[in-house]
């Protein structure tokens, strides 16, 4: 399966990025996030569904086609801020939407609600806010996040001996993803190297976190949150386990039939989540 859509790539200055471009240039403005171990084509089945919109869909830092961070860097969530900031800077973007899932939704909440004078309208795809930590566990799990960055160093990428192999070992991933979605990631995730192919991904992405906010924290930045926000819940994904959360949230929520990976998954899934979208991109 290939795809024939506008490729970009932004300097930063401190990293490139590379992103997909979609919808008429006079569209509203409007950057996608993926989420954890995906890519900009995450949105390839959605992004052309969505109407009147100028989607720039990312590769985050790290991922994709994108550069990675300096050694003896990791990835903090404020750093995928920082960094969407930047985009902005570079696209002439005063203001602008932001359309995430997951990693991308989690980003997308915390962007909105430190600079909310920069975000108008938050899209989000079955993801809202980090895993959290209780305080009394922050200095354990500060020495098990530096024992194992330094462990890092002696693991190596798995090398699957062709595309289609990677894409099947990604549909059994820890969020299981059809075929199609799998052949769709591994078509921009992977590198050619001896013996086969292996994810461009950075290994450093899947360190475990050095800091995870509390619970209390985490919920601020969505009390903070000034703009008008959808969310969409995968009805067999992550977020609709936690129905109390869910319930008391000061965002249009709307749950619709699928796994995590709803909007890509499959077309039908893709559609369904761009009529939510679309009528929420089209309401003053």
């Amino acid at each position: 399966m290939s795809l024939a859509v506008e490729e970009v790539r932004l300097n930063l200055g401190h990293i490139e990025l590379a992103a997909h471009l979609f919808g008429p240039e006079d569209g509203q403005p409007v950057i996608a996030l993926h989420g954890w171990l995906d890519n900009a084509n995450s949105f390839a089945r959605l992004a052309p569904h969505l109407k009147g919109l100028r989607i720039v869909a990312l590769d985050l830092a790290g991922h994709g086609h994108s550069g990675h961070r300096p050694p003896g860097v990791t990835y903090n969530l404020a750093d995928y801020a920082y960094d969407i900031v930047q985009v902005a800077e570079q696209l002439g973007w005063q203001q602008f939407s932001l359309l995430g899932h997951s990693l991308g939704a989690i980003i997308s909440v915390i962007l909105a609600a430190s600079l909310p004078e920069r975000v108008t309208r938050l899209a989000l795809i079955d993801g809202l806010m980090p895993m959290t930590g209780e305080a009394d566990t922050m200095a354990e799990r500060m020495g098990r996040a530096l024992q194992a960055q330094a462990a890092l160093a002696d693991k190596r990428k798995p090398v699957y001996r062709d595309q289609s192999h990677a894409a099947e070992v990604r549909m059994r991933g820890v969020v299981a993803v059809s075929r199609e979605a799998a052949q769709l990631l591994a078509q921009r995730g992977l590198m050619p190297v001896p013996g086969g192919y292996t994810w461009r991904s950075d290994s450093r992405l899947t360190l475990p976190s050095a800091i995870r906010l509390t619970r209390e924290q985490a919920l601020s930045f969505i009390d903070s949150v000034r703009c008008p926000t959808q969310l969409i819940v995968a009805a067999e994904g992550i977020l609709a386990q936690n129905q109390t959360l869910l319930a008391g949230l000061p965002f249009s929520v709307s749950t619709l039939p699928g796994g995590h990976h709803l909007h890509l998954n499959e077309e039908e899934g893709a559609r369904s989540v761009a009529d939510c979208f679309n009528r929420f991109f089209a309401t003053p």
